[in-house]
């Protein structure tokens, strides 16, 4: 017997659908997405063309699916390092630093991810759809989730956002912290050392907290 998976789905077909969407990944960042073709594919995760056919409806089709997926485990990662920092915080400098530290450190970091934001940005032009996608699975859930920790925040008196703000907040908390250590790093592709991601997340939080702290508004 094959066996099925808990969702009723075959248990082969599972396996040969995450080997094609693991291989893929691979090819399209070694390769990009123009040049990587479907039997390279095929050949990097053992299966036919047909087989990926049966998953798949074409070289496209795989692509996003893969940016929607690989987004959607970014944010996932997001929501249980803000939830274990911001939660039941008490201080919301503390609360915040501890969030950022963690969320741009290499272990809240997916490598392979950050790989794929590289070449999203050299496709967005000329595919719009991956860049939605890689927006619609990730990118806004991440603000929405973060939006909903600051407003708890707020709500308990450590943070000042009016009403129906915290998205607003949750940009420029966005901007201030993490956009500052993806410019200087291009996104993972160059090292930033230790000590100058922690001094960004500090300086960051500082200039959040004069906008958003306490009395400030």
């Amino acid at each position: 017997m094959t066996g099925t998976c808990a969702d009723g789905r075959d248990r082969r077909s599972v396996v040969k659908h995450e080997a094609i969407t693991e291989a893929a990944l691979r090819v399209f960042l070694r390769e990009g997405y123009a040049r990587a073709s479907v039997d390279a594919i095929a050949a990097d995760a053992g299966v036919s063309k047909r087989t990926i056919y049966n998953h798949f409806d074409d070289k496209r089709d795989l692509f996003l699916r893969i940016v929607s997926q690989s987004s959607a485990t970014l944010a996932a990662d997001h929501a249980v390092i803000a939830a274990r920092h911001l939660r039941e915080a008490e201080d919301a400098r503390e609360a915040l630093v501890g969030f950022g530290d963690e969320w741009l450190s290499p272990r809240g970091r997916r490598a392979d991810h950050t790989a794929l934001v590289r070449l999203l940005i050299g496709e967005a032009a000329h595919f719009p759809d991956a860049a939605r996608a890689w927006s619609d699975s990730g990118s806004e859930l991440v603000v929405q989730d973060l939006a909903a920790h600051l407003r708890a925040l707020a709500d308990r008196g450590l943070l000042e956002i009016e009403e129906g703000g915290e998205e607003t907040a949750a940009g420029h908390y966005l901007a201030l912290v993490r956009t500052q250590a993806n410019g200087r790093s291009f996104f993972g592709a160059l090292p930033l050392p230790e000590e100058e991601r922690v001094a960004m997340v500090r300086s960051g939080v500082d200039a959040f907290l004069r906008i958003h702290g306490p009395g400030r508004g």
